[in-house]
C-alpha cells in the first residue's frame, strides 16, 4: 500500500517508547500501534520530530518501522529527515521494503530563500526515488524555514510523488485557504493536506479544507471524531467537543515538555509501559503531573474517555 493523494483522517504521530534504561520498548511499540488504531487513527506517522527520531540509529529505526507495519494494516508514514541525502536514501529505502507507505521530508533550518527551499526536496527526491511518495513538513515554528504558499505549490507540481501537506504553521488557516485556491483554480494538483500542531487549530483548520490531522494528541479519538463531524457538517459539535479538550491540548504544547506531557498520559492510558524518553530529554515535576491530573478530571466531566485509574 503506497501513499496516494487521497489520504485523510487522522494520522496519529507516534511516540518512541524506551524503557527507563534508555533501550527500546519493543513490546509497547505494539501495543503503542493497536492503541492508535482502536482509537479511530487512519493512518500512523512513525520517526517524527516528537517520535525522538535522531536519537535512533537507523538500525532501530527501521526495527521500529517494521515493528509497526506488521502489527497494523492501516498506512503508516516513516520520517527520514537526515542532515545528508545519503542517510535519507538509505532509511527511506529500507522503511519502503519493511512495508511503509511514504516518507515525510522535513526542510534542514538552513534554508531561507525559496529557490533553496525548492532545490533542496529536488535533490532529496533525486536521493531518495521519485517511486517513493512523500510529505511535505511545513513546521516553521521549530524548523524555522518559511514555506510560503507558492513554494508548495511549485514543489507539489515539480514532484508527481508528493502527496501530501503536513501543514504545521502558526498561524496557517490563510495557507490551507491559499493551497486549496491554487487547486481550485488548477494551478496545482490535488494533495491531502493534514494539520499538525497538536491538534490546537483542527477545528478551524478543517473548516478551511484539510483532509484531517497529522499529530499525536493524547487522545486521538477526539481528533477522529472532530474531523469526522468536521466532514458531516455538524459544526457545532465539532466544536464543542474540542473545546472540552482545548485546556490538555494547549497544555501538551509547552515548548520543552510538551513531549513529557504526552507520554505521560499515554503511559497512563495503558498505550505504553514508561513515559521515559531518551536522553537528552525532559520529564515532568511532581507539580506538573498533578495540574496535568487536575486537567484530566475536569476533561472528564464532558468526555467519559479521559476518565482514568
Amino acid at each position: 500500500m503506497k501513499l496516494t493523494e487521497s489520504a485523510q483522517g487522522v494520522f496519529s504521530i507516534a511516540v518512541t517508547p524506551f524503557l527507563p534504561d534508555g533501550r527500546l520498548d519493543m513490546d509497547s511499540v505494539g501495543r503503542m500501534t493497536d492503541f492508535y488504531v482502536r482509537c479511530g487513527a487512519t493512518g500512523l506517522t512513525i520517526l517524527g520530530i516528537m517520535g525522538e527520531a535522531p536519537k535512533l540509529s537507523e538500525e532501530e529505526s527501521l526495527a521500529i518501522t517494521k515493528a509497526v507495519t506488521s502489527r497494523t494494516k492501516v498506512p503508516v508514514i516513516v520520517g527520514v529527515s537526515a542532515p545528508g541525502f545519503a542517510a535519507m536514501r538509505s532509511l527511506a529505502r529500507g522503511a519502503m521494503e519493511r512495508g511503509a507507505a511514504g516518507v515525510m521530508i522535513a526542510p534542514p533550518s538552513h534554508l531561507r530563500t525559496d529557490d533553496q527551499i525548492i532545490t533542496y526536496y529536488a535533490q532529496a527526491v533525486e536521493a531518495i526515488g521519485d517511486d517513493i511518495p512523500f510529505v511535505i513538513q511545513d513546521y516553521p515554528l521549530t524548523l524555522t524555514v518559511i514555506m510560503t504558499p507558492k513554494v508548495i505549490r511549485q514543489i507539489v507540481q515539480n514532484h508527481p510523488s508528493c502527496v501530501m501537506l503536513k501543514h504545521e504553521d502558526w498561524p496557517g488557516l490563510e495557507k490551507i485557504t491559499a493551497v486549496r485556491g491554487f487547486e481550485n483554480d488548477g494551478s496545482m494538483k490535488h494533495i491531502s493536506i493534514l494539520t499538525g500542531n497538536g491538534g490546537l487549530f483542527l477545528d478551524f483548520e478543517m473548516e478551511r479544507g484539510a483532509d484531517g490531522a497529522m499529530t499525536g494528541y493524547a487522545f486521538p479519538e477526539m481528533l477522529a471524531d472532530v474531523v469526522r463531524l468536521s466532514k458531516a457538517g455538524e459544526r457545532d459539535k465539532a466544536h464543542d467537543l474540542f473545546d472540552a479538550h482545548l485546556p490538555l491540548v494547549r497544555y501538551e504544547q509547552q515548548q520543552g515538555v510538551g513531549l513529557a506531557v504526552r507520554k505521560y498520559v499515554l503511559q497512563k492510558r495503558g498505550a505504553i509501559a514508561s513515559d521515559a524518553q531518551r536522553k537528552p530529554g525532559s520529564s515532568l515535576s511532581a507539580a506538573a503531573k498533578a495540574e496535568v491530573e487536575y486537567l484530566l478530571a475536569r476533561l472528564a466531566r464532558h468526555d467519559p474517555r479521559a476518565k482514568i485509574g
